[in-house]
C-alpha cells in the first residue's frame, strides 16, 4: 500500500477495523478510509471434486449465506498459514498444496486491506479436528462452479471473486 496523500485522523476504532478521515489538499470534505485486517478466501475441492462451502448467518444482511471458507490473517501469520488454519477451523479439512490465485483489494475506494485468494485441491478431513471459530454448517457442493454462481445464497463478493479466479486459472472446471 502506498502512503496516504493527505493527513489521516482516526475517527472510530473497533477490534475489527478502524476508520480514518483523510483530508487531501484538493478536496473540501474528508474521504473516509476503512483500515481492516487482511484476510483469506479458500476455494477448496475434495478428491471427489466437491467444493467445500460454509453456510452461516451474517448479521449485516440478516441472512444465512453460502460462502467459501475465509477469515482474517492473524499477527505473525503468512496468508498461506491463515488459509490452512481457516480451512481446518471452518470445514475440518486440510490439503497439502495451497496455490495463491491473487491478492486483491476488497474495494480500492474505501478499504486498505488485502484479500488473498487460494486454491486447495484434494481437501480431506483432518484426523483430529479442533472445534474453533464461528458456528458454520459445512456444505459439500457437487453441482459445479457455474451452478454455484447462480445460487441465491452465494453472493459474497470475495467468494465470487475467488471462485471465478480458480475457474479462470484452470484449477476449477466451470
Amino acid at each position: 500500500m502506498n502512503e496516504p496523500q493527505g493527513k489521516r485522523t482516526s475517527v472510530f476504532t473497533t477490534p475489527w477495523f478502524q476508520i480514518f478521515a483523510e483530508q487531501t489538499p484538493d478536496e473540501g470534505q474528508p474521504h473516509y478510509v476503512i483500515e481492516g485486517k487482511d484476510f483469506v478466501v479458500i476455494v477448496a475441492v475434495t478428491r471427489d471434486n466437491r467444493i467445500l462451502l460454509v453456510r452461516q448467518y451474517r448479521p449485516p444482511v440478516a441472512e444465512v449465506t453460502l460462502e467459501l471458507p475465509a477469515g482474517h490473517i492473524e499477527p505473525g501469520e503468512t496468508p498461506e498459514q491463515a488459509a490452512r488454519r481457516e480451512l481446518r477451523e471452518e470445514t475440518g479439512h486440510e490439503a497439502d498444496n495451497f496455490k495463491l490465485l491473487a491478492s486483491l483489494s476488497p474495494s480500492v475506494a474505501r478499504y486498505t486491506n488485502r484479500m488473498y485468494c487460494f486454491f486447495a485441491a484434494d481437501a480431506r478431513p483432518v484426523i483430529n479436528p479442533t472445534p474453533e471459530g464461528e458456528p458454520v454448517s459445512l456444505v459439500f457442493y457437487d453441482r459445479g462452479a457455474r451452478a454455484l454462481i447462480d445460487d441465491k445464497e452465494f453472493y459474497s463478493a470475495p467468494s465470487c471473486a475467488a471462485l471465478y479466479l480458480a475457474a479462470l486459472r484452470g484449477d476449477l472446471p466451470m
